[in-house]
């Protein structure tokens, strides 16, 4: 069974493109084929994972806008199992250009169709917004992983995210469910982290992922090298948390199948 995950917070900077890569790498090394499609016109997953859009003949926007083929978008990385449609500058536009398309919402849904049987696990990073795009990718997605970083404005923001998925559940997607809230960015030395950690905990209970991504020095020194956590420092604190995620999210899925 396939299973397509979104990640997003309209919140920039609380590790959502850090999660994306590294679940998806530490997924592969878990022996299970995935599939990463960058939605967010920065394509930070892209380089972060070697592969530079303004490089590739055919990235996300081309299928988006202009209809190609999905296959002729996937890339294979250097890590073994793990595929991924790159994101380009141009997508910044393509909200627009989908405007008057009918079906607009469902575009990227009806783009992946096609090789989703083809991976187990489809995530999708989204960008810091919840504009068409991101509106696409919730629609086109099982669950939802939402990061929420340990710090003082964590938890603001997050109501409206919740909202646009009660509003994509009931119009759009009625099979969308939340996967998990990620704690990213934890320091447990800090007070307020562990204030946050146990505030999340409290409003979200079982939905909140037992695993929590620590702050990492290698974890942000692994993008710079085009390389996933785990392929640069696999014995680094963020290479064990995201492998561990990778495990918890296997085991809750397995459970249910």
């Amino acid at each position: 069974m396939s299973k397509i995950i979104a990640l997003a917070n309209q919140k920039g900077g609380v590790g959502k493109t850090t999660t994306s890569m590294n679940l998806a790498a530490s997924l592969a090394a878990l022996e299970k084929k995935v599939l990463l499609i960058d939605a967010d016109p920065q394509a930070n997953a892209s380089s972060g994972l070697g592969v530079d859009s303004t490089q590739v003949d055919c990235t996300i926007y081309n299928c988006l806008i202009d209809g190609v083929d999905v296959r002729e978008a996937i890339y294979t990385t250097d890590v073994e199992n793990l595929d991924i449609i790159p994101s380009h500058i141009d997508l910044v536009g393509a909200e627009i250009e989908m405007l008057n398309r009918s079906n607009r919402e469902r575009i990227l849904l009806d783009m992946i169709s096609p090789v989703v049987k083809d991976y187990d696990y489809v995530l999708i990073d989204c960008s810091p917004s919840l504009g068409l795009i991101t509106v696409n990718a919730l629609t086109a997605a099982n669950s939802v992983i939402i990061p929420v970083q340990c710090e003082y404005f964590a938890l603001e923001g997050i109501s409206k995210l919740l909202n646009t998925i009660k509003i994509i559940k009931s119009k759009l997607n009625p099979e969308l469910e939340i996967e998990g809230f990620l704690l990213t960015m934890y320091d447990s030395r800090l007070r307020l982290a562990n204030q946050i950690y146990d505030e999340v905990k409290r409003h979200f209970r079982e939905l909140v992922f037992r695993t929590v991504i620590q702050r990492n020095v290698k974890l942000s020194e692994a993008p710079s090298h085009g390389l996933p956590v785990l392929h640069y420092d696999v014995d680094s604190t963020g290479a064990r948390n995201h492998l561990s995620l990778a495990q918890e999210i296997i085991e809750k899925n397995e459970k249910h199948n």
